[in-house]
């Protein structure tokens, strides 16, 4: 089947190389999800929203992730052809569905790109004792840095393979190293972790439920655990990919869902006490945290390890979503088709559609102009579940049918339960992320991600219906030809 579908793809000299082994698709998906952001970008939220007691709901989500990790195991060994969510729901249901999929898809990578470019923005003002809260020099300081991760990924995927590398080694210092330390330096860390989710007792409508501080904490988590299909996303880079993806994916998340949970934990139990200054808590959570105890002087030598981390980060997204853009373009389905499916230089890279990518999410970090940073990142959040939901819903969906196949690599009869599992959380994350929670602020940003997300669906039924008519006109002139 692998040999087919490569022959179905176009010549050696517009085939992509398999050039990553199980240990580099490893390190980009685990770079994508990175540890250091998948907590330093959402903590101060967390902190704010609910409390001492939110890194609680990281083994939650972690959970439910490892659910949808391991129906993407079972799909990349059956399908595995580049461009993971759009592939998958395209061969299980069918080709108007796959591209909604991978549409969704898009654009939630892209604007997780900018989102990350933001946050590495605000830690790099840090670094210099600037103001780091919105503004131009936040905005200007993102689109460089995605100028940089974008020349990266067109360098060659030795260069991408490094930076993953330095990446984990960054991880090492920042999650595990500073983790750490601070139980060691935390003089009560048992009872700052042992903070439970006060639950609500405002009622027991859908609206109390979502409101309540675990629902609120597990929407925020849901952000943690993104980007482990990556191994998936450049299957036809990998050597063995029926066999190497699904590790790939499952280990990665396994691993950074770990490092993730330790990490958080220790954060809790370094927060300082009740006495100590709040002003400064309550602006920078993080910073207040690690200059309470380790000092100034390491704090910057930390934020430099965090940068680090961030963008490896940027750049394992950046080759993920490109490498989802050139497969729609080598299937034709989007405009510009052709300059977007061209591969490049030795190592044959979509340079296109990476540049494509970097100009979209640098397009996305004006919003870091306003004061709309939690509501970008409830987007960025949603749009990887609703890309998720559509293969996980097809899956399901086919296995109520009875057209279920067994996959090369499978979980036996615990197929089936993981498969419902995984849709059913999936479903339940994107409604809690999405959910209204702010009544008293503009209508716009309470109802930002439904509303986001239909704009984006008639966008979308615009570009197939630019694409059909596109692709009307050229069967007509072939048979007047």
């Amino acid at each position: 089947m692998l040999r087919a579908q490569e022959s179905r793809h176009g010549d050696d000299g517009q085939r992509l190389l398999r050039d990553f082994t199980l240990a580099s698709a490893f390190s980009l998906a685990f770079a994508f999800i990175s540890p250091i952001v998948a907590l330093y970008a959402i903590f101060p939220l967390g902190i704010e929203q609910v409390g001492r007691g939110f890194w609680l709901a990281f083994p939650i989500a972690l959970v439910g992730q490892m659910l949808v990790a391991a129906v993407f195991a079972m799909l990349v060994s059956r399908f595995p052809i580049e461009g993971s969510i759009y592939q998958w729901s395209r061969l299980l249901i069918g080709p108007r569905y796959g591209w909604f999929a991978g549409w969704a898809y898009i654009w939630g990578l892209t604007t997780t790109i900018a989102t990350v470019a933001i946050g590495a923005a605000g830690f790099l003002l840090s670094l210099f004792d600037l103001p780091s809260q919105g503004g131009v020099a936040v905005t200007a300081i993102a689109i460089a840095l995605i100028v940089l991760a974008t020349l990266g990924n067109t360098l060659g995927r030795a260069l991408l393979k490094r930076a993953v590398a330095l990446c984990i080694t960054a991880e090492m210092i920042g999650s595990l190293g500073v983790g750490t330390l601070l139980w060691f330096s935390a003089r009560h860390p048992v009872a700052n972790v042992a903070l439970a989710l006060a639950p609500s007792g405002a009622g027991h409508s859908l609206t109390a439920f979502f409101n309540t501080p675990i629902a609120i904490a597990v929407a925020l988590c849901g952000w943690a655990f993104l980007g482990f299909e990556s191994a998936g996303a450049i299957a036809e880079e990998v050597k063995d990919p029926q066999r190497s993806a699904p590790r790939a994916i499952l280990l990665s998340l396994l691993c950074v869902g770990a490092i993730v949970t330790f990490a958080a934990a220790s954060l809790a139990a370094g927060l300082p006490p009740q006495g100590a200054p709040q002003a400064l808590l309550a602006a920078d959570p993080v910073g207040s945290i690690l200059i309470y105890h380790f000092g100034r002087a390491a704090y910057k030598a930390i934020l430099l390890v965090f940068l680090t981390a961030f963008m490896a980060c940027m750049l394992g997204i950046q080759a993920t979503v490109s490498r989802v853009v050139w497969a729609y373009a080598r299937d034709a389905e989007l405009p510009f088709a052709e300059p977007l499916r061209r591969l490049s230089g030795h190592d044959r890279l979509p340079v296109n559609s990476i540049a494509t990518i970097g100009v979209g999410a640098a397009l996305f970090c004006f919003l870091g102009l306003t004061n709309l940073y939690g509501t970008i990142l409830a987007f960025a959040t949603a749009g990887f579940y609703l890309g998720f939901a559509f293969p996980l819903l097809a899956a399901a969906w086919t296995h109520a049918r009875g057209r279920w196949q067994r996959t090369p690599y499978h979980f036996g009869i615990f197929a089936a339960p993981i498969i419902y599992l995984a849709a059913a959380w999936t479903v339940f994350e994107t409604v809690n992320i999405s959910w209204p929670r702010a009544p008293t602020t503009p209508w716009y940003v309470n109802y930002a991600v439904p509303l986001t997300a239909f704009l984006l669906a008639l966008l979308g039924l615009l570009v197939r219906r630019y694409l059909s008519r596109n692709a009307v006109a050229r069967v007509d002139h072939f048979d007047r030809g």
